[in-house]
C-alpha cells in the first residue's frame, strides 16, 4: 500500500539517491537534481510541509518538493523535482504526490503552482501553459513545457515573471 508523508531528516540520504535514480535516465536533466534539493532545504523558499516522500514495500520509492517563489509581489511554488524510482514509474506515484502536494499548497493559501516539465505528463494533473494565466518563466523555454495550476482563487492579479529561489542558479 503506498503511503504519502512529509519528509523528515532521517529520510535525507534515502531521498537522495531515489531523486539520483530518477533522473539518472530522464531525457531532460543536468544530473545535479538530488544536490538541488540538499541546498533548497537550507532556504527560505523550503517549505517542509511541502517536501514528502512516497513509501511503498517498505521504502521511499518517490519524492516531491515545492519551494517558494515570487510573481510579481506574490509567494508561490514552484514543483521541483518530482522523481520516482524506475522501477515504480508508470503507477500513479507521481500524479498522487503532485495531488497530496496541492492538497497541502492549497491549505497554506497559496494560489499557483509553475512546473517546468513535459506538457504530456503535467497536464494530466491539471497543469496548463502558464501563459495563460499571465506568467512567464525567466528564461527561453517552449510555451508548452513551462505550465502552472490555479490552486486558490484570488481577487489580486497575480501575473509577470516567476523569480525563483537563488539555488536553482536561474
Amino acid at each position: 500500500m503506498l503511503e504519502i508523508r512529509q519528509e523528515n531528516k532521517e529520510d535525507y540520504d534515502e531521498v537522495y539517491n531515489v531523486v539520483k535514480t530518477a533522473f539518472a535516465t530522464a531525457k531532460h536533466s543536468d544530473g545535479n537534481e538530488q544536490d538541488l534539493v540538499v541546498d533548497l532545504r537550507k532556504s527560505n523558499n523550503f517549505i517542509p510541509e511541502l517536501s514528502l516522500v512516497a513509501i511503498q514495500d517498505n521504502k521511499i520509492v518517490g519524492y516531491i518538493l515545492f519551494t517558494k517563489i515570487k510573481i510579481g509581489e506574490y509567494d508561490e511554488l514552484a514543483l521541483a523535482p518530482l522523481g520516482i524510482l524506475p522501477k515504480y514509474q508508470k503507477q500513479g506515484i507521481g500524479k498522487t504526490l503532485i495531488e497530496k502536494g496541492h492538497k497541502i499548497a492549497k491549505k497554506l493559501g497559496y494560489h499557483y503552482s509553475i512546473v517546468l516539465g513535459s506538457e504530456k505528463y503535467y497536464s494530466k494533473t491539471g497543469y496548463i501553459p502558464a501563459s495563460q494565466y499571465g506568467i512567464t518563466a525567466p528564461f527561453e523555454v517552449p510555451n508548452e513545457n513551462f505550465m502552472a495550476i490555479k490552486l486558490n482563487d484570488t481577487d489580486a492579479e497575480i501575473t509577470g515573471i516567476v523569480e525563483y529561489a537563488k539555488e536553482f542558479g536561474i
